[in-house]
């Protein structure tokens, strides 16, 4: 997790990577190449934007929401959904995580709403195809806490989903020879009840921070298994139609994607592979007179 100097992304990145598994951009319309699903891997690597995918006539469609959360992200959606009737829509997660406290607020903007979640990468359909969701995606860090905020919430098994630490981003490369002040303390100490009571607030349990807070960032993020996305409470439902009803989640689509291997929910793209080291989040404490830092989350 890397701070986004191009971005200008300031404030504490949360270590927590790994908690809602998309991987690959959404709302593409194919997977042609190995390249082309390179250039998808990036777009979440990019500010999060929302857009829907409609799925008529025999289903309602789906809010497809890719990419980094950032300050402005809790603005952009209040824009996207302006106009829209969006209560009990189902969004379509592909993120590297973002800003911890603005992850909080859009996640209680979702849960306001009563909106489902899932993990997925949106395809949409062409004039003879359908839109689908393909279920081989990455939702990590802060993403993991939107995935919780659906009053449902699916996780395909080929997705991964990934957690860590809170921890300074700007000394998490070498984590462990950096020194840090009892400022920094409290504000990571801040942010970390922030998020737990955010978790319980969601129906989330202990476990899902004992497990992310267990990681350091020296360490790769941690996957979490069936089981565990049962224990920590981030799965409500086996059954993607409770999320995504008439909903393709295997389209075609899949089939162009580059050569994959074996991953515990499906398969991963060999151009994801290098998201497995992700370790940690970066953060940089804002000047001025008052420390008021925005947690954000991104992947390397």
């Amino acid at each position: 997790m890397r701070l986004l100097n191009s971005l200008n992304l300031r404030g504490w990145l949360l270590v927590g990577t790994a908690v809602c598994g998309v991987a690959l951009a959404g709302a593409v319309a194919t997977f042609g190449s190995s390249a082309r699903a390179g250039a998808v891997l990036e777009e979440r690597k990019l500010p999060m934007k929302f857009s829907w995918v409609a799925c008529e006539p025999n289903c309602r469609g789906w809010i497809s929401a890719v990419g980094i959360i950032t300050a402005d992200t809790p603005k952009d959606f209040e824009e996207f959904s302006r106009g829209r009737q969006l209560g009990g829509a189902t969004v379509v997660l592909d993120s590297s995580g973002g800003s911890v406290n603005d992850a909080i607020t859009l996640g209680r903007r979702f849960r306001n709403l009563g909106l489902l979640t899932t993990v997925g990468v949106s395809l949409r359909g062409g004039p003879s195809t359908r839109p689908a969701v393909a279920p081989e995606a990455y939702c990590e860090s802060m993403c993991v806490f939107l995935l919780l905020a659906g009053k449902k919430r699916y996780v395909p098994e080929a997705a991964h989903v990934r957690v860590h630490q809170i921890w300074m981003g700007d000394r998490a490369d070498d984590a462990k020879a950096a020194s840090y002040s009892a400022q920094d303390l409290m504000i990571v100490e801040r942010d970390i009840g922030r998020l737990a009571k955010y978790t319980f607030d969601m129906g989330g349990a202990g476990d899902l921070l004992s497990i992310a807070l267990s990681v350091p960032p020296w360490e790769d993020l941690h996957e979490l298994d069936a089981g565990e996305l049962k224990l920590t409470n981030l799965v409500t439902t086996d059954l993607v139609a409770d999320v995504l009803p008439h909903v393709d989640i295997s389209g075609p689509a899949m089939a162009e994607l580059a050569p994959k291997t074996q991953a515990r929910f499906g398969a991963e793209p060999e151009q994801a592979q290098s998201s497995k080291s992700t370790k940690t989040a970066e953060a940089v404490v804002p000047t001025g007179s008052v420390v008021t830092p925005a947690v954000t989350a991104q992947q390397k």
